[in-house]
């Protein structure tokens, strides 16, 4: 399998010769890695670029987690023009920080986007992508998607976004768990909401969507490994709660807990749901940082022992009721602002809308609400192969 970028390397960056180029990217963005090995020298985007005599680079745009790649979630990361490469930021302090200025934009003759996605709707480098697009069309500048595969495969799961719980973290109403490469993301948005922009996507040659593949380098400082991707789409559901969702150890998004929880009672009410694809495994874990930090928390670790039948989003919304069940009073939803969002819950953004959660705070049955899913979900499926024939 080879990348966007490797495509791009291999023609030696022949059609940006001559062009002034922005870029945006992150440290996860390298070559010579194949989703499963490593086929040669590996570089980042950056250096490649930065160096490479033909190529023009002018500016520098950061998502999430900054340039570098070690800024927390909710961090907002300022601009950086000290070398000749002017840098800019696209995740501030505030929702217009998000989308790149004209100014930001001028000078430039094409838009290089190189970001690793996970698979999650959640996950904002291709809300980044999408915002990017909007402004270079506005700007007449043409927009390069460099594809990258998706580490957990083309299988697609959960609830899309309903109109008026539009986010950062739901940009557009896709599943939460999408299915498709950031370059399949490029060709739906500019299907469905920015016809406008001229986009090239350097699409993954002999790349397998059916198989699960490795995360070279971490994304962001919660992603470590391709494990953490998997169960990411249902597990980053417990941020919209005051439940820990391992963040502050060295497992975040597998571990679920909250303190004075009896492990073995909350490992006993999911494994009585029996589901074939996951086990669940009492733990005790102390954060260091984030939610109950310094405190020892009781819950579960989450074990997907069939990786490819794994449904996250399946498992997070089972660990919700089940420590709902057992905390009773003392579980509680988010209210805090949530990327950027203040009137709205933050577990309503990341469903998608309000029906989980008055159907959980209902006592809903679990496979009822599942199945509330699936008509969305398969008309999902529809609308993303009528695009990408």
């Amino acid at each position: 399998m080879r990348t966007g970028l490797d495509l791009l390397l291999a023609a030696d960056f022949e059609p940006l010769h001559g062009k002034r180029v922005g870029l945006l990217t992150h440290p996860a963005a390298i070559s010579g890695f194949n989703g499963y090995r490593y086929d040669g020298p590996t570089r980042s985007t950056l250096e490649l670029f930065a160096t490479h005599p033909a190529v023009n680079l002018v500016a520098l745009f950061g998502p999430e987690h900054g340039l570098s790649g070690e800024a927390q979630d909710l961090i907002p990361v300022g601009h950086g023009n000290e070398g000749p490469v002017r840098t800019h930021s696209l995740y501030g302090d505030t929702f217009d920080s998000l989308k790149p200025t004209p100014a930001m934009l001028d000078g430039l003759d094409v838009f290089v986007v190189d970001l690793q996605d996970v698979g999650a709707r959640y996950y904002t480098f291709q809300a980044t992508m999408l915002y990017c697009m909007e402004a270079c069309a506005a700007a007449g500048i043409p927009v390069w998607v460099l594809d990258r595969p998706n580490p957990i495969g083309h299988f697609v799961e959960g609830p899309t976004v309903y109109p008026g719980f539009e986010s950062f973290v739901g940009v557009h109403p896709i599943c939460i768990r999408h299915g498709l490469t950031i370059g399949d993301l490029a060709k739906l948005y500019r299907a469905e909401r920015v016809s406008a922009v001229e986009l090239i996507v350097i699409e993954c040659q002999e790349y397998d969507a059916t198989h699960l593949c490795n995360l070279s380098v971490s994304p962001s400082p919660n992603m470590p490994t391709t494990h953490t991707a998997l169960v990411y789409p249902g597990l980053c559901l417990i941020e919209g709660t005051n439940l820990s969702e391992g963040r502050g150890t060295c497992r975040p998004f597998e571990y679920v807990g909250f303190p004075g929880v009896n492990p073995n009672k909350v490992t006993k009410l999911l494994r009585d749901l029996k589901m074939p694809w996951v086990d669940f495994l009492p733990a005790t874990f102390r954060p260091t940082f984030q939610k109950h930090a310094g405190k020892t928390c009781g819950g579960v670790f989450i074990a997907p022992i069939l990786p490819h039948d794994f449904r996250p989003v399946v498992v997070g919304l089972a660990v919700l009721w089940a420590f709902r069940e057992l905390l009773g009073d003392a579980f509680r939803w988010r209210t805090e602002t949530y990327e950027f969002v203040s009137h709205i819950p933050a577990i309503d953004l990341l469903f998608g809308s309000a029906r989980e959660r008055a159907a959980l705070e209902a006592g809903t049955p679990l496979v009822d609400i599942i199945a509330a899913w699936e008509p969305e979900r398969e008309a999902y499926i529809q609308r993303v192969q009528s695009v990408l024939k």
